[in-house]
């Protein structure tokens, strides 16, 4: 069965017979899909939250997991209020994607409607769940849900707790930091015992590098098992260097491990030639260009990066294309000429006085397409089973010009572009629509076509070729074969970046303990960030000029913590800042500092004994922390109370610096309980247990008397004499 109609754009399919227009329209809107697909950075809820039902007086957690690029941020709400962080009542907690809201004590007023609101740039997602707070006559409070500002619905709970098994996970093998070059396979493994071990209620392996989810590609590969797990990186390369965060997730929690990878530069093609660039990525592509940006590689030994090279190869092909004649000296480039339908792999190479380095990690493939030609393709019935997939303006009859185009504004500005984007006018007339774009400088005053070669068929328009730092004006206007519509209200003054410069320098470099192989780094922020992208930081062995690479990719954060260090030597570092222009100068040295194992606060002291009580006061004693933490323990406080009552109360302001105390001041007849802290350099250590529980009354029995030193040489003159 063939049907004719007389629209210039129309794919026609039926159950039985597809013809070649509908198989391009379907392969398209695939290829769209899948090239699409691994750009999509919003919020996705992974855990959602779930309603509990619980007594007065106890705790209820509600928890969720949230992946996104960039990051999203979490923000939970009670029956559509925002939640005071700064209240004692709640607690909440981000760690590594989980994010969890407990509250410690629950009333019947926090029977309630808690809602986890996750946003980024990208989008925004929420996940909802009911605490119900049941008093101990058994009777819960209603509460209200708020659907609409005029309407509210009451919910009378009447469903029992659903009470899920509680597994405890346990690792019994774990990866360490890993120290790699490009190139190098990576494998971090782990195995791990769930109690009680139920068939049908195993644990998820959830792997992550620096809070992003990871799942199976060409660059990571995961395998799971029960009761093990494993990560294989197969070519290392420095987009893989990070934090690694093994999460297995059960129905009650989560256990978590983590290690630092860290992936060098491999040899360069030529001897001084700079490390590859990284993180390429693609913004704005469209029919005939994309942005492509990218991370500067760090510099500690090669000389300063003149600018770079961006390649490009069609998908299915291993012929790449340089892009530009010249070297770039910025991390962000638009490349024009693509081929509508076609596919691109892009690369990034950095240029020295002494060579070329190795082209970066290529990017994932995008397709070169119209991003709103599926926005305006729609499916009409012609009757029975038969569809025909049109764009909206074909619909209309009529020899009509197009309304006039609106809301115009800038998507992206950058030094030497802008990116417009505007709302189209309903559609009209079944003659295809393309756009004029014009512009004019406002220091001029005639208005110049920008695109004359030409027609743009989309509501979004990169315009190139603009002065840094300067001022224009834009509109549009819509054509068909029939007319062009009137112009476009004129945007706002759009003032193109100007070219500041690198960072300044990061400000006072501290290094503190960490571990014995490790150390923490912190840094003031540059005075001048300059749309700051990262940090480099540079390690030194005191007394040596060989500097070296703490990290090879740029690290968001003023802190750091160096791995892999020698435990006993001394060492000194530096920081430098980045931003798409470069690297600023590098930051002053720091003190230098040994590796060794950072001070920590002692444990708790344990064993607390009654030596005396005359009903006015008691001696009490104690052992020693376990652990000093590195430190001496130093000085003890004490804290009591009476048997049956909340409060703890200090008994002694000064420290204490035997483990022997006179307790005063008590009641006759009372009974006490007692806790004990011990404090050194660090700090003060956890409290000991509550100690038994001590009548305040008079010991009647007489007190043991002084015991006798005997020397060994008395003990020698005895044997002596009675031999």
């Amino acid at each position: 069965m063939l049907v004719c109609l007389n629209i210039i754009s129309c794919f026609i399919y039926c159950k039985n017979v597809t013809f070649p227009y509908c198989l391009q329209v379907r392969k398209k809107m695939v290829e769209k899909y899948v090239r699409e697909e691994s750009m999509i950075r919003g919020p996705q809820f992974l855990t959602t939250l779930r309603s509990h039902t619980v007594w007065e007086h106890t705790p209820v957690k509600l928890y969720c997991t949230v992946e996104g690029y960039p990051t999203p941020l979490v923000k939970w709400y009670k029956d559509g209020v925002s939640i005071d962080m700064s209240s004692i009542k709640y607690n909440v907690q981000d760690n590594v994607g989980i994010h969890t809201l407990e509250i410690a004590k629950c009333e019947t007023d926090d029977t309630a409607q808690y809602t986890a609101v996750a946003g980024n740039i990208h989008g925004q997602v929420s996940t909802q769940a009911s605490v119900i707070v049941k008093s101990k006559s058994g009777k819960a409070k209603t509460y209200s849900i708020h659907v609409l500002p005029s309407l509210k619905i009451r919910i009378f709970p009447m469903l029992p707790e659903i009470k899920y098994t509680k597994i405890n996970i346990t690792f019994l093998e774990t990866f360490g930091s890993v120290f790699g070059t490009e190139g190098d396979t990576v494998t971090l493994a782990a195995t791990m015992t769930a109690t009680p071990n139920l068939a049908n209620l195993q644990p998820e392996a959830q792997w992550f590098r620096d809070d992003h989810r990871l799942s199976d590609s060409k660059w990571v590969k995961i395998e799971s098992a029960r009761g093990e797990t494993k990560l294989t990186l197969p070519h290392l390369n420095k987009d893989d260097e990070g934090v690694y965060s093994l999460r297995m997730v059960t129905k009650g929690g989560d256990a978590v491990h983590s290690a630092f990878v860290s992936c060098a530069d491999g040899p360069p093609p030529v001897p001084g030639a700079p490390g590859a660039p990284m993180d390429i990525k693609i913004h704005d592509a469209n029919r005939d260009y994309v942005i492509v940006s990218w991370k500067p590689p760090n510099t500690t030994t090669e000389g300063p990066i003149i600018g770079y090279f961006v390649d490009r190869c069609e998908t299915g092909s291993e012929n790449w294309v340089q892009c530009n004649d010249s070297p770039i000296k910025i991390c962000k480039y638009p490349v024009p000429g693509l081929f509508e339908g076609h596919s691109y792999y892009f690369r990034v190479r950095a240029i020295n006085s002494h060579g070329i380095s190795k082209p970066s990690r290529i990017s994932d493939p995008i397709a070169a397409l119209d991003p709103t030609e599926f926005e305006r393709l729609h499916a009409i019935k012609l009757g029975g089973k038969l569809d025909v997939v049109i764009y909206h303006h074909d619909v209309e009859d009529g020899k009509k010009i197009p309304g006039t185009p609106s809301k115009l504004h800038a998507s992206e500005t950058d030094r030497t572009y802008v990116v417009l984007s505007w709302k189209p006018a309903p559609y009209q007339g079944q003659a295809p629509v393309w756009y004029y774009i014009e512009k004019v400088g406002l220091s001029l005053g005639a208005w110049q076509r920008v695109n004359t070669q030409v027609p743009v068929r989309s509501p979004r328009y990169a315009v190139f070729d603009l002065s840094e730092g300067k001022q224009y004006l834009f509109r549009v206007l819509a054509a068909n074969m029939y007319g062009s519509s009137e112009a476009s209200e004129p945007t706002e003054p759009i003032q193109t970046q100007e070219l500041r410069g690198v960072p300044s320098a990061p400000g006072q470099v501290v290094a503190t303990r960490e571990t014995d192989t490790s150390l923490l780094i912190q840094w003031a922020e540059p005075k001048e960030p300059n749309n700051l992208i990262g940090y480099y930081i540079d390690v030194c062995v005191k007394g040596s000029k060989d500097w070296g690479s703490a990290n090879h990719k740029p690290h968001k954060n003023n802190k750091f913590v160096v791995q892999g260090l020698t435990t006993g030597e001394t060492y000194t570092f530096r920081v430098q800042a980045i931003n798409e222009l470069g690297l600023s100068d590098e930051s002053q040295e720091s003190s230098p500092l040994s590796v060794k194992a950072a001070l920590t606060t002692p444990s708790a002291p344990y064993d607390i004994a009654l030596l005396a009580c005359d009903g006015e006061s008691m001696v009490l004693n104690w052992k020693h922390p376990v652990h000093s933490g590195g430190s001496p323990v130093v000085e003890y406080y004490i804290d009591k109370h009476r048997h049956g009552e909340h409060t703890w109360r200090e008994i002694n302001i000064p420290p204490i610096k035997e483990r022997l105390f006179k307790v005063e001041h008590l009641s006759a007849g009372a009974v006490y309980e007692f806790m004990v802290y011990g404090g050194s350099l660090a700090g003060l250590g956890a409290p000991s247990a509550p100690s038994k529980a001590f009548h305040c009354d008079a010991w009647t029995i007489p007190e043991p008397g002084t015991v006798l030193k005997t020397s060994l040489k008395q003990v020698s003159i005895l044997k002596m004499k009675c031999a």
